[in-house]
């Protein structure tokens, strides 16, 4: 069974949607290994253990990490990605640009939907390519009836678009879950935030860039896929790189 954890980041133009893939065998190490990150910077800077890994909130320095220096939030992200990278976990990407799909669509198709049945189509191929099930559990969305009714229809009707397919390898519904609850969303959170802002240009200081290329070094041999939709026909954009 692939235990597989989906998490968002978007900003006003890009939408992505990233899966962490994480073997039943894996799951319980790859939390232990996350506690003890934060079990670390517990004691190096005073923080509560129990504090969420959150992508958005360390780069910025927000809720639990205020007042933490930029070093070391660094450092924690590091330490993270390095956890999560260890193990034999797989990493699938998908995107969107809001942009054209607005201009191709209007509002008739929101980006979520869009990109989580892109994303689903990918994880169900990988599992079957592995001959295994995956169960997926999501961060808590806005109407989560909506999505697991459309998991549903791509069951029967596939998800449309030209690699139609339908899901035979996603087993039960979709499951949510609250992020500060679970190290796995966490994981899937701090991997999909910092692919985006990459591939998304944010933060064009050539320290930064440097500095999320050295993050992204723990992670990148566990992508197995990420690719980016530009609706309006304009090149598609693959991967950080």
């Amino acid at each position: 069974m692939l235990l597989t954890y989906v998490d968002e980041s978007y900003t006003d133009r890009w939408y992505w949607i990233g899966a962490l893939l994480v073997p039943e065998a894996v799951a319980i190490p790859l939390s232990t290994a996350l506690d003890e990150v934060m079990t670390d910077a517990a004691k190096a800077y005073g923080i509560d253990r129990a504090a969420e890994l959150h992508g958005y909130d360390l780069f910025q320095g927000r809720m639990s990490w205020a007042g933490v220096p930029p070093r070391a939030r660094i450092a924690v992200y590091n330490a993270a990605l390095k956890a999560i990278g260890t193990y034999d976990v797989t990493v699938i990407l998908r995107g969107v640009d809001r942009h054209g799909l607005a201009r191709r669509y209007g509002l008739t198709r929101p980006a979520h939907e869009v990109v989580l049945s892109h994303l689903l189509e990918r994880v169900d191929g990988y599992a079957a390519m592995r001959d295994e099930l995956a169960l997926v559990i999501a961060d808590e969305v806005d109407n989560p009836a909506i999505h697991r009714s459309d998991l549903t229809r791509y069951r029967v009707d596939g998800t449309g678009g030209y690699r139609s397919r339908r899901l035979s390898r996603i087993v039960d519904t979709l499951h949510f879950a609250p992020s500060h609850a679970s190290r796995l969303v966490q994981a899937v959170d701090l991997v999909t935030f910092l692919f985006r802002r990459m591939a998304s240009g944010t933060g064009a200081d050539p320290r930064e860039a440097t500095t999320n290329t050295r993050l992204w070094s723990w992670v990148e041999p566990r992508r197995y896929h990420s690719w980016c939709w530009h609706p309006t026909g304009r090149p598609t954009h693959e991967g950080p790189a």
